[in-house]
């Protein structure tokens, strides 16, 4: 009997964030990938296994549902280091996106390698076949034009193949990914399942549960809003804009450049520049110390502008609508700017996390927590129908 292992992947356009099994694994990789060599250099190559596997991802990819087969990619944090690292662009589709697949197969390889046996996969000489049940999303954009079914069927009935070639502890493996079962979620749903439910779907917060509420996800490369009405999205209200942080970090990422003569490696290095609790805004010029504030303030404070009309124009189309909450991580870059326009202007009831971890992590909880009520609810069946047979037989 196969083993199938829970998997829930939020792909997100700054950084997949993934969970494992029951909650004994997890997976943060920057969304970056560029196109490389089968053997690329290292310095100090005898001492490759002593790096950490997650710097120094380093995969060759094989899937048919890949528009680009059998190409090698140094990904995430190793990825951001070459001079044709890729991030997803303004516009694109998420789920027709070979880069979205790389990543996916990426993460749960790497979950497949660490702990092979105890995970119940079988391991052949140097081959893994590992199985999952994958709980994943798209935007609602993309749902609402019927794009979950055509990813999904890529996914199910194939073999994907990730081999790592220059990787730390793993050269060498390869590991084949076959899917049980894959549930794609839209991802307001997803995010409002996170605000009012525990991991076994209990109701946690009864204060939200029949509220109207609307929630605005603001990603890198798109924005949702979805409106909570009777516990469920309500699919014509609901609104998808091709807007999110990701142009406004680039603008930033180059006018730094311009201004200082500074090449920052990806919009991840831009978000900690922006995000951290030391030094915000600040960055080193010729060893200096230098503010860069005023080219943060400028673009962050344009891109919150657009973000407080969408609310309005939604708001205004939902008037009894009684909160709206702000999640991804879009939502935590411009936090501050949001609640200055909103104190100044509206005054809408906004609520924020805090804990910038929850508010990043939120999707793949939520997936993580309708993944494994899927599961658990399909062993239920399985059970009672294996006792069918039985019973019908006195």
């Amino acid at each position: 009997m196969t083993i199938s292992r829970i998997a829930a992947v939020d792909v997100g356009n700054d950084a997949v964030k993934a969970l494992f099994g029951k909650l004994d694994a997890e997976l943060y990789i920057p969304n970056v990938i560029a196109r490389d060599l089968e053997d690329r250099p290292v310095i100090g190559i005898e001492e490759l296994n002593e790096k950490d596997p997650l710097e120094n991802i380093h995969i060759k990819v094989h899937s048919p549902a890949l528009k680009e087969n059998n190409v090698i990619y140094r990904v995430g944090s190793l990825a951001t280091k070459s001079n044709n690292s890729t991030e997803l662009d303004p516009g694109s589709s998420k789920s027709e996106e070979d880069q979205t697949l790389v990543m996916l197969f990426a993460s749960l390889a790497l979950d497949a390698v660490e702990g092979t046996s105890e995970k119940g996969f079988k391991k052949n000489n140097q081959v893994i076949d590992a199985n999952y049940t994958l709980g994943t999303g798209l935007p609602l954009r993309e749902v609402k034009e019927g794009k979950d079914v055509g990813y999904r069927s890529q996914l199910l009935g194939s073999v994907h193949q990730v081999e790592f070639l220059v990787t730390p502890k793993y050269q060498g493996l390869k590991i084949n990914i076959r899917f049980d079962e894959v549930k794609v979620y839209p991802e307001g749903f997803a995010a409002f399942v996170n605000l009012v439910m525990d991991n076994d779907l209990n109701i946690i917060n009864k204060d939200l549960i029949d509220k109207r509420i609307l929630i605005q996800d603001i990603g890198g490369l798109s924005t949702d809003i979805a409106v909570i009405r009777n516990r469920n999205v309500d699919d014509d209200k609901a609104q998808g804009f091709n807007l999110g942080v990701s142009e406004s970090l680039e603008a930033i990422r180059e006018e730094i450049r311009t201004k200082h003569g500074v090449e920052l490696d990806s919009r991840r290095d831009v978000v900690d520049i922006i995000t951290r609790k030391n030094d915000r805004n600040h960055i080193m010029v010729r060893g200096s110390r230098t503010s860069v504030h005023d080219i943060t303030d400028r673009i962050l404070l344009e891109l919150a502008k657009k973000q407080y009309r969408f609310l309005r124009n939604v708001w205004q189309r939902n008037s009894q609508t009684e909160i709206c909450y702000f999640v991804g991580g879009g939502a935590s870059v411009l936090k501050d700017y949001l609640k200055a326009l909103n104190n100044n202007l509206d005054g809408y009831n906004i609520e924020f996390f805090e804990d910038e971890k929850e508010s990043i992590w939120m999707m793949s909880n939520a997936y993580y927590k309708l993944i494994s009520d899927f599961v658990r609810k399909h062993t239920k069946q399985e059970k009672k129908d294996e006792k069918q047979p039985a019973s019908s037989s006195k």
